[in-house]
């Protein structure tokens, strides 16, 4: 997989954006990670998750990897509804094994 699977023609800018943010984090783990939840979720964000979503961008990598995978408690600010969709679409939809 190298990329993004859906087109983003019907999204507006602020989601084409955090699409494309989503898959070009910079750890390939982490843009498969987010990338495939975007594609499969950004449609439907309410503005809410959307503005979540961003937040969870902009956390580092290793740190966001970690709570994914359970390696490390995430922190309660981050323990959100999103990052549960998150961690919870990457666990039983994911090839990604990390």
């Amino acid at each position: 997989m190298s990329g993004t699977t859906r087109t983003s023609a019907e999204l507006d800018v602020r989601r084409r954006k955090v699409l494309f943010r989503a898959w070009h984090r910079g750890m390939r783990e982490m843009d498969l990670i987010m990338g495939r939840f975007a594609d499969a979720e950004i449609a439907t964000f309410s503005e809410e998750d959307l503005a979540e979503f961003e937040r969870l961008i902009e956390v580092l990598d290793r740190d966001l990897l970690s709570w994914i995978t359970g390696e490390a408690a995430t922190p309660e600010n981050y323990d959100t509804p999103l990052f549960r969709r998150l961690k919870g679409f990457h666990t039983h939809t994911s090839p990604i094994h990390v």
